[in-house]
């Protein structure tokens, strides 16, 4: 398994404003689906984070955001391992298959692979 990167999600009601804030500490915006925004930094462009009104298909929200080449394999090996899955392994239709896990301390970890 290879990990791509690793990205805080930071819940806001509040994009615009959240996407100026982190501007200001050099970030620019690489996506935008309205409901979720990505900032990277422009001589970085792995230094990432992202910010996320409502999710668009899980009711929960993530803490943070695993990049995997294999997201199937890391669904089975944590499935395995008795793991609390709380958004199922599924395609999403902006071109990305996901589930989210809950860690040891509670937190949500979205893990995914762009297909």
């Amino acid at each position: 398994m290879t990990i791509r990167r690793v990205v805080p999600d930071i819940r806001t009601d509040d994009l615009d404003g959240s996407r100026r804030f982190y501007g200001l500490l050099g970030f620019v915006e690489v996506m935008n689906l309205g409901w979720v925004r990505t900032l990277a930094s422009p001589s970085n462009p792995t230094a990432q984070l992202t910010l996320m009104g409502a999710d668009a298909t899980a009711a929960v929200h993530p803490d943070m955001s695993v990049e995997v080449d294999d997201v199937d394999a890391v669904y089975a090996t944590v499935v395995e391992a008795g793991a609390e899955i709380v958004h199922p392994l599924q395609d999403e239709e902006w071109g990305v298959r996901r589930f989210f896990v809950r860690d040891p301390n509670g937190r949500v970890v979205n893990v995914v692979s762009h297909q």
